[in-house]
């Protein structure tokens, strides 16, 4: 099977890169690691290092850094993924399998978000109206673990340097150029960021994208959402 570099942009994610990293030793295929810090204040560069990937430092928020990971990358197949995103089994043989379809510009994962503080309490069920975008919407979200040639990455021009959306904005211009697919099987992902604001996560993650589409500014957008990470 084909190099698959995954490109995990990371800010002060220590207590996640670890895990993140050490995954793909129980991941069948060839993988290149590449963790691009965006100017983190805590150990999550050297714990990089020391888990096996090579370290890009890059500051200006999330779309530069996956510009320079996918500028770096020496795979023809790129996989984006949080550094709280754990990947389902054999991920490996579902990339490729999705990238041969004709037609295919790119593809991503489910999502399912794993209770953090609310681990053991009744509100963990809450967090399936967090999943429940990843089931409906045919443009991914950058949770979703995307991935996609990295010629198709070029030929779109890459990430647009957005503070906040990047990742529909790139959907946008994927789908232009052929199919985004969603598979069925899902990346499990920390819902730390749900259970901080859950009202606000929901009302963002389902009102921002028409928001978006109807000409408001990411600008004003991220003032709204407020520390997008």
């Amino acid at each position: 099977m084909a190099l698959i570099s995954v490109i995990i942009p990371a800010l002060n994610e220590a207590k996640q890169i670890g895990s993140c990293l050490d995954q793909f030793a129980d991941q069948l295929g060839d993988w290149e690691l590449l963790v691009v810090d965006g100017g983190s204040r805590d150990d999550t560069a050297a714990l990089a290092e020391a888990h096996g990937a090579k370290v890009i430092q890059i500051h200006g928020g999330r779309g530069p850094q996956m510009n320079a990971g996918a500028a770096a990358a020496e795979g023809w197949i790129l996989l984006f993924l949080h550094a709280d995103a754990r990947l389902p089994p054999h991920a490996s043989r579902l990339i490729h399998r999705i990238l041969a379809w004709p037609g295919t510009a790119a593809g991503a994962f489910r999502i399912r978000h794993q209770p953090d503080r609310w681990a053991g309490t009744w509100k963990a069920s809450l967090l399936k109206l967090a999943d429940l975008r990843s089931r409906y919407t045919h443009r991914p979200y950058g949770d979703q673990g995307l991935f996609l040639a990295k010629a198709t990455f070029e030929a779109v021009g890459g990430f647009p340097p957005r503070p906040l959306m990047e990742d529909l904005a790139m959907a946008r211009r994927l789908v232009k150029v052929g199919r985004i697919h969603t598979v069925r099987e899902a990346v499990r992902t920390s819902g730390r960021r749900f259970e901080s604001a859950p009202i606000r996560a929901f009302i963002c993650m389902n009102t921002f994208p028409a928001l978006d589409r109807l000409g408001v500014s990411p600008e004003r957008l991220k003032r709204w959402y407020g520390q997008p990470r």
